[in-house]
């Protein structure tokens, strides 16, 4: 007698493939119009993925070059239910091949992973999405309620030919929709002994990126000058670089610690919170972050010859700001600042944070413990930011759960705009398995 085919087999083998071919299409958001790559290509990938079995997708050009975005609605079995919104971008951040081992537009599958720009953030989940989907309509699957999957732009610049721009011009789309699932969370991270705990995230910090600019008097090289504005910006800048904001626990860090604590019985010094959190291992760089504030300098930009002091200067700064915490950072910088520096707002994004229960936490947490039996999923701060900041705006309630059970000795939170980007085979195996369970029972 022929056997029927496995069907849960046949689409973890595709997310797998999936995932390596859109790796090697070349969606670099430099930020700047005129070097950013655009996502058409990788747009069109996902539409003839998804038309090959059948769905009606919807294209969308959001204004800029190749900026392209691309939809589907499964219809579910209860109309009544609100729909959930599964969401993926498919730009990535610029990569120099000469730093990498492997080349970052590959998409090679060795050694157990699969390597290139994109493999964590975030083409494995969209490979992941694409398998789920593709099965769902090839083997007449219905979900118990409306499922919207968003192939997205711009993300890594925060989303305004992507997510704000469809917000803004096609809420349309998202009719409905009153959750969402997204990058980044639902990785595993290891505590102990066979002890795994999943991260679901509910919360982001805000997102402002901030131009400094400091005025002072052009004159030659070679003369006494007590008003350069290269050394003006530069102290201000280093004041700001070395600034440490006071720690502010918020309730979803506070929840996340309360879980760590109950599962492994680690106890964190409230007067050295920064140490305990320490202690967490390769982690707790991602959660030292969410403790306080940020400001990290990335850019400076003066002058335009050796023997010449311009009259202007700017720096690009960083900055992560905690949920409530807008007014006092702000009132923080100017202090730090002083009045000589002129500031404004590049991009200007909120905080997002909603809290760790619901049916749809069930429902994530019973998929994970299906597939890796005693594992138990957790609650936590992303210190970065997603296209949750636009759909909040909607009041669409939104989750980072992409996942992964990764192995205990990868340092994961590196990879995240890292060189050597690589997610392990098998845990895309895994995650495949998860999201398809999860999107049966949602």
């Amino acid at each position: 007698m022929t056997q029927p085919r496995d069907t849960s087999a046949q689409a973890q083998d595709e997310a797998v493939s999936i995932t390596s071919e859109l790796i090697r299409i070349d969606t670099s958001n430099t930020g700047e119009p005129e070097t950013t790559v655009g996502e058409r290509a990788a747009a069109d990938y996902v539409a003839g993925q998804l038309e090959e079995v059948g769905y009606e997708v919807t294209r969308l050009d959001s204004g800029g070059p190749g900026r392209s975005n691309v939809f589907v609605r499964i219809e579910g079995a209860d109309p009544s239910r609100s729909a959930l919104l599964v969401h993926g971008h498919l730009d990535v951040v610029p990569a120099d091949p000469t730093e990498w081992s492997v080349h970052p537009f590959s998409g090679a599958i060795q050694d157990g992973y699969i390597w290139g720009r994109g493999a964590v953030d975030m083409k494995d989940m969209v490979g992941m999405m694409l398998a789920v989907a593709r099965r769902f309509r090839r083997d007449g699957i219905v979900p118990p309620r409306d499922l919207v999957f968003a192939f997205l732009a711009d993300e890594e610049a925060g989303g305004a030919f992507g997510s704000q721009w469809l917000v803004k011009n096609r809420a349309d789309l998202f009719d409905g929709v009153t959750e969402a699932v997204g990058e980044v969370g639902g990785f595993s991270i290891t505590l102990g002994d066979d002890l795994r705990a999943y991260t679901i995230e509910i919360a982001e910090k805000g997102i402002a990126w901030m131009r400094l600019r400091v005025r002072g008097t052009a004159g030659h090289g070679s003369m006494l000058h007590d008003d350069n504005a290269v050394t003006k910006l530069s102290a201000a800048v280093g004041r700001l670089g070395e600034h440490q904001f006071p720690i502010v626990v918020t309730d979803s860090v506070r929840a996340f610690l309360n879980s760590i604590a109950a599962l492994t019985g680690a106890e964190f010094d409230k007067d050295d919170l920064a140490g305990s959190v320490a202690k967490l291992g390769s982690f707790a760089r991602a959660i030292g972050a969410t403790l306080r504030d940020t400001a990290n300098p990335t850019m400076l930009t003066a002058g335009y010859k050796a023997n010449v002091i311009p009259s202007v200067a700017e720096a690009v700064v960083d900055c992560r700001v905690l949920p409530g915490r807008e007014a006092a950072f702000e009132r923080e910088l100017d202090e730090i600042l002083g009045p000589d520096v002129e500031r404004e707002w590049v991009t200007h994004l909120p905080a997002v944070e909603t809290t760790f229960d619901g049916d749809l936490v069930d429902a994530m947490t019973t998929a994970v413990v299906a597939e890796d039996p005693g594992a138990h999923t957790i609650p936590y701060m992303l210190s970065g930011g997603t296209d949750a900041k636009a759909f909040q705006d909607l009041g669409i309630r939104c989750f980072g759960f992409s996942p992964l059970r990764l192995p205990p000795d990868l340092d994961f939170s590196a990879l995240f705009h890292g060189v050597d980007e690589r997610v392990p085979v098998e845990a895309v195996r895994f995650g495949t398995r998860v999201l398809d369970r999860f999107l049966r029972n949602c």
